[in-house]
């Protein structure tokens, strides 16, 4: 007989959360975790399934007062005390357990101002934080909205140290994708094990991948064709207009069904996993150390 994977769940921790949990984070100290939903974040210890302590709730008593939601959460590598979470206005709440034990009140506050003259209806739908990542140092943190990615440092809360565009040729298409409901799709971005290349996901099953140091950027395709056991990707371009290269693809043929929202990098060895649709997608880097 073929052999059959089946899962069973070991442990259910049941009725913590209301609306539907957009992030798990496991703590440092390997014996709590926490959820995160729109509105609320539980702090659950790993062997007790019945009962979690709230630590975030940005409910209002009233729910027409409600302005922004809970995107994304996580807790810091190395000091299980603080943690992140992002929300759907572009901010980053540093919040310290140390300090209480709700945490309504933040440690810092990351938030970048917004240039009046970009202001547009779509404004705060594309600066809504999708996915927050901090990096394996601890000392940075990864925030992925709808056209960027941006690295901040945990000493610095007044605006980003790095910001990358991710597909800034969509910028002239967000009614379009406005009406599709596209420009609500949440992507997720990934460090590199040595924090120096950062992860993220597109449409037309492409994924980005940014170096921070030599500050090269590369699109590739994750894709049936190019999974070929042993096959090197090669490198796309997205042309708006103008003149076109033999293997440019047009602005206006980029399929927004097929979109990479999921990305991973492995901890230690240059392995990253892309999921498309019901796809799951592993590259390997090349014998040597650029990234492929």
């Amino acid at each position: 007989m073929d052999l059959m994977v089946e899962v069973s769940p070991r442990r259910v921790f049941a009725n913590g959360h209301t609306y539907h949990i957009n992030s798990i984070s496991v703590n440092s100290d390997c014996e709590t975790y926490m959820s995160a939903d729109d509105l609320r974040i539980n702090l659950w210890h790993l062997a007790i399934t019945d009962r979690s302590f709230n630590i975030v709730d940005i409910k209002p008593a009233n729910m027409e007062d409600l302005t922004e939601v809970i995107t994304a959460s996580e807790f810091h590598p190395h000091h299980c005390n603080l943690f992140v979470y992002s929300s759907s206005k572009g901010s980053l709440r540093l919040c310290d357990m140390r300090a209480a034990a709700l945490c309504d009140k933040h440690s810092k506050l990351f938030e970048e101002p917004e240039d009046p003259s970009n202001r547009s209806f779509f404004s705060e739908i594309i600066s809504s934080v999708s996915d927050v990542k901090f990096s394996h140092s601890g000392r940075y943190m990864l925030t992925r909205d709808y056209l960027t990615v941006k690295v901040w440092d945990l000493n610095m809360e007044a605006r980003p140290i790095e910001t990358y565009q991710v597909h800034d040729y969509l910028r002239s298409k967000l009614c379009s994708l406005y009406e599709n409901d596209c420009i609500f799709d949440k992507f997720e971005c990934a460090w590199n094990g040595s924090d120096s290349v950062i992860m993220t996901g597109a449409y037309n099953n492409f994924f980005r991948m940014f170096d921070r140091n030599t500050k090269r950027d590369v699109t590739l395709e994750a894709s049936r064709e190019s999974s070929k056991p042993r096959a090197v990707l090669k490198p796309r371009r997205v042309c708006v207009g103008g003149k076109r290269r033999r293997d440019d693809i047009s602005v206006d043929s980029l399929d927004f069904t097929r979109k990479i929202l999921h990305t991973a990098w492995h901890p230690a060895e240059n392995i990253i996993a892309v999921a498309a649709a019901n796809n799951l997608y592993i590259f390997q880097d090349k014998v040597n150390s650029e990234t492929h």
